[in-house]
């Protein structure tokens, strides 16, 4: 049965989520069509500079995302103090930057003076913004709007381009949350497109690690080990990624070696930082890679993280990964 979104999207548990968006029957309407003999490869740029737009528009951060030729996913961070902390000045002109202004907001620009009623109707509007601007919904509907439309009329045709719904997994702990940032980026190399992360094409990786980008509009990482052992809940209140970059390229390098030379049962007796820190093994790390299974689902996390969200968002069940559950 399908659930309300506003159900399991819980920015009071976690403010990290997975998000999956695939084209409709899961054609390859981003990469080589077969059926028409076309390569829409161009495709997966359009929806990768829409997500940086997006990223500087929106208290949404984007901590990680690979544009696939049939889907596309994103790791997302939901910055509520950020956008509580906005002027309505703020608000309106980032608001501004993607959807057209009404009326009041127009003369309120111009510097008119307002009516009694025409002050009501401003800040209720920038009210109803400000709450927009973290709305995960929001964001990927301006975002798969604007690609089917491109991509529609780039094909002369009309219909849908993207599945009704998008999927949306709750990341609930520093473990899960390392496991997703890897999935993501490594599909390019798990689908034999690319051969490492680094040369793989429209991942938030490949951003991270081009020196030609002067832009980076992704949450960064930790500047230091201090920097997120030092604080006091790192997974959900800082405004970074509770790690490294060194430490996540090792991590990420390790993994992808795993996963490309076939090497599940053959790991290093060298251990990363990383793993002992987040309490799994080689051997659990990369069950936990393996299982296709588990990001079908509407959370992500160790099995007491999942009980508690199962029972806030008035779940009776919880699916147990049991590579997660230690």
């Amino acid at each position: 049965m399908t659930v309300a979104r506003r159900v399991h999207f819980r920015p009071d548990i976690t403010p990290w989520y997975h998000c999956v968006t695939r084209c409709v029957r899961r054609s390859f309407l981003c990469g080589f069509d077969n059926l028409t003999g076309k390569n829409l490869n161009h495709r997966r740029g359009w929806i990768e500079r829409r997500v940086l737009l997006l990223a500087e528009v929106f208290c949404i951060d984007v901590a990680a995302y690979a544009v696939m030729s049939n889907h596309y996913h994103l790791v997302v961070k939901i910055d509520t103090a950020r956008a509580e902390s906005l002027t309505a000045d703020d608000i309106i002109h980032r608001w501004l930057k993607l959807y057209k202004s009404p009326l009041v907001v127009k003369r309120y620009l111009a510097h008119h003076i307002l009516s009694a009623k025409e002050q009501k109707q401003l800040d209720e509007i920038v009210a109803l913004w400000r709450d927009n601007l973290t709305n995960i919904s929001k964001f990927m509907g301006n975002l798969n709007e604007h690609i089917a439309r491109r991509a529609n009329k780039e094909d002369e045709c009309k219909g849908r381009f993207w599945e009704s719904r998008f999927n949306l997994q709750a990341v609930l702990d520093l473990p899960a949350l390392l496991r997703t940032l890897c999935y993501v980026d490594l599909n390019p190399v798990r689908a034999k497109m690319a051969k490492n992360p680094e040369s793989s094409g429209h991942t938030s990786i490949k951003h991270r690690l081009n020196r030609k980008s002067k832009i980076n509009s992704l949450l960064p990482f930790a500047k230091s080990t201090s920097q997120y052992r030092n604080e006091v809940s790192p997974f959900s209140a800082a405004a970074y990624i509770p790690i490294t970059l060194d430490e996540y390229l090792e991590l990420l390098d390790w993994t992808g070696r795993q996963l490309t030379k076939g090497k599940r049962g053959a790991i290093s007796e060298n251990e990363l930082p990383i793993m002992r820190r987040i309490g799994f093994t080689p051997e659990q790390w990369i069950r936990t890679q393996k299982s296709r299974k588990a990001w079908m689902y509407k959370a992500l996390g160790k099995i007491a993280s999942s009980r508690a969200f199962a029972t806030a968002i008035g779940q009776q069940w919880v699916w147990r990964d049991k590579d997660m559950s230690h």
